[in-house]
């Protein structure tokens, strides 16, 4: 996109300086996100994003559960950290619109917003060990015991059949029915996949309508290029991108996390003799979950944290599949056949994860 355009659009924000040059910044398949450096060391740099409304339908919406969950995170440090180990947890501030006090701009069909950049840290896009490993988990487990008692109800629902796996199980099979006969000819092995697991795509939802799991704030993709580490410490410090944040279940939050963080391969390779599920680095992600959220969860919670990270890699896999099939519609590509390349990997994690699923019951049950 053009700089110029940018530019304009950055300091159509409230920012303590000028701009002095905007670049991309992550590499996100949904949203466009720039880096904005402002004139001068001391005002550092802040975060430009046009939200995907084709994705996010309702973008003032997820705009107010991003405050809504701010704000509650503010009140809950301020009344005491919750982390035993005393992580310094940090929110990105919304900034507002000159003139107006809106957290956005809309403009030519576009929505943009503006945050902080949480200077002093950094993402990774591959676990680099255990005790990093440990962090994730903490920084995820931080980030629930801060948001587990806002109330559910005061969330949107902003992405409705987000990480509800039998409605992507539906449209999959839509979509495979008026799929071309070149595209599913390509992709039979992931499909004969998909059909093979099928039965088990309600496990979560299935135990959410029995009452045994319950509707909490969640993040929704805390994968782990989505937490932050203090640069100096190493710890987890934050967790970004929070559009994704509803109502939903935490083991969507759980499976996914493990599911970005035990695969040494990483999500793009295409060596697939290289995807496996490393279980020493799920005991590291689940000891430092379990060491700051293991209080608000319950027995029944406990019991269904392997069904979840069993299950999300399929979900995902799934995902890129029906993409796959339908064009290329959803997920950002670089070439051809990329979504089903992805798919193909989600779907060698989930069988890894099958293969190892007692070792990782016992796991959870002694954690």
């Amino acid at each position: 996109m053009d700089n110029a355009y940018l530019q304009a659009v950055a300091e159509a924000f409230e920012l303590p300086a000028p701009v002095a040059r905007v670049e991309p910044l992550g590499n996100g398949n949904v949203n466009a996100t720039y880096r904005v450096h402002l004139v001068g060391a001391q005002h550092g740099s802040t975060v430009l994003q046009r939200l995907n409304t084709s994705v996010f339908r309702q973008p003032r919406l997820v705009m107010a559960n991003i405050e809504a969950v701010a704000a509650h995170v503010e009140r809950r440090l301020a009344e005491g950290n919750p982390d035993p180990d005393g992580r310094a947890w940090r929110m990105p501030a919304v900034l507002r619109r000159r003139g107006s006090g809106e957290a956005w701009l809309e403009q030519g069909g576009e929505f943009w917003r503006m945050l902080s950049f949480l200077e002093a840290t950094r993402s990774v896009e591959a676990i680099e060990g255990p005790e990093q490993a440990r962090e994730i988990g903490a920084g995820l487990g931080l980030f629930h015991a801060l948001i587990h008692d806002l109330p559910a109800e005061q969330l949107a629902d902003t992405l409705e059949g987000f990480h509800i796996t039998p409605a992507y199980l539906e449209h999959f099979r839509r979509v495979l029915a008026e799929s071309k006969v070149e595209r599913c000819e390509r992709c039979s092995e992931a499909i004969a996949f998909v059909a093979e697991r099928e039965h088990r795509a309600g496990v979560l939802e299935e135990a959410r309508s029995a009452g045994r799991l319950q509707l909490r704030p969640i993040h929704g993709d805390p994968k782990i290029n989505n937490l932050l580490l203090c640069e100096r410490s190493g710890q987890a410090v934050a967790l970004i991108d929070l559009d994704t944040v509803k109502p939903g279940l935490v083991h969507y939050d759980i499976g996914d996390c493990l599911r970005s963080a035990c695969n040494p391969a990483g999500e793009e390779t295409t060596d697939l003799d290289a995807v496996h599920f490393d279980l020493d680095l799920a005991r590291a992600v689940l000891q430092g979950y379990l060491g700051v959220a293991r209080g608000f969860l319950t027995p029944a919670d406990l019991e269904a944290i392997p069904d979840a990270i069993a299950l999300l890699p399929f979900e995902l896999g799934l995902r890129f599949l029906t993409d796959h099939l339908a064009g290329d519609v959803y997920f950002r590509t670089e070439r051809s056949g990329h979504n089903l390349d992805r798919a193909l990997v989600q779907f060698r994690l989930a069988a890894s994860v099958e293969r190892q699923r007692d070792a990782l019951q016992a796991l959870v049950e002694r954690l």
